[in-house]
């Protein structure tokens, strides 16, 4: 069921937050679409487990044969593997970094991405979308190579991929945190792993402290909201070991253990 993270007459940002079946196969994911004046955008559509519900989901809100972007933070699986479905089903231009231009074409088949690609440069920019745009904001290295945020201005939602990461249901994620604490558990362990290093994660804190965020949305578990949760998590990230600040040489060492040969 969708969760209308803002709607006025003109404007929407609907999360899709339980798509995937929870039988542990695979991550809780969150899909978005935001509309504005008749014009509308995916962003991080998923894989091909979340297509067909998200395609219906969204129709009752949009018409999927009008929208016109797919919006990819980076190019990770449950982030854009469906990309060959999308092209098929709409007319949509997909908007990616310019690290992964020519690597997502082999989401697809042969040549259907031709004249469909966006590559956005490592700065980022602002992309026009009805009456309004969305701003594309540099987050490389949170956890990829090439990746963006995507911030409306109009619902003062900023979209953060993996950063903000819990791991929840797809119910829980529908509800929003207001108070950091208790959520940290939550948190802690896929960030240290996933996010690069501390000194990506200052930096990054020190642009988004510019913004006027409401609610700060990841792609997996629950939205952040309030100006004080907000804040509170700037100032843990800001001060987070993560990546290779946590690396040593007991992590590179030749192996010995033998691999199962059985799938789990």
């Amino acid at each position: 069921m969708p969760v209308e993270l803002y709607r006025d007459p003109n404007h929407a940002c609907i999360m899709f937050s339980d798509l995937v079946e929870e039988d542990g196969a695979a991550v809780q994911a969150n899909q978005f679409l935001v509309v504005d004046h008749g014009q509308g955008a995916v962003i991080d559509p998923g894989g091909n487990m979340a297509f067909n519900e998200l395609f219906l989901g969204m129709s009752r809100h949009f018409t999927p044969g009008k929208l016109d972007y797919i919006l990819a933070s980076h190019a990770d699986p449950d982030i854009i593997a469906s990309l060959d479905r999308w092209l098929t089903s709409t007319q949509a231009r997909l908007v990616i970094s310019r690290v992964w231009e020519r690597f997502v074409p082999h989401f697809a088949k042969s040549g259907k991405t031709l004249k469909r690609v966006i590559g956005v440069p490592d700065g980022g920019g602002i992309l026009p979308l009805g009456g309004s745009s969305l701003h594309l904001l540099p987050a490389h290295f949170l956890h990829s190579e090439g990746n963006f945020h995507f911030y409306d201005p109009v619902s003062r939602i900023l979209f953060t991929g993996d950063l903000g990461v819990s791991l929840t249901s797809g119910a829980e994620a529908r509800e929003p945190v207001r108070e950091l604490a208790p959520h940290i558990r939550r948190m802690e362990g896929f960030h240290r792993r996933y996010m690069v290093s501390n000194k990506i994660l200052r930096l990054w804190t020190h642009m988004a402290r510019q913004l006027d965020i409401e609610m700060l949305v990841p792609q997996h578990g629950a939205p952040i909201a309030g100006r004080q949760a907000i804040a509170d998590f700037f100032d843990w990230v800001e001060s987070l070991a993560c990546g290779i600040d946590l690396f040593e040489q007991g992590h590179y060492r030749l192996p010995g253990a033998v691999i199962a040969a059985t799938a789990a």
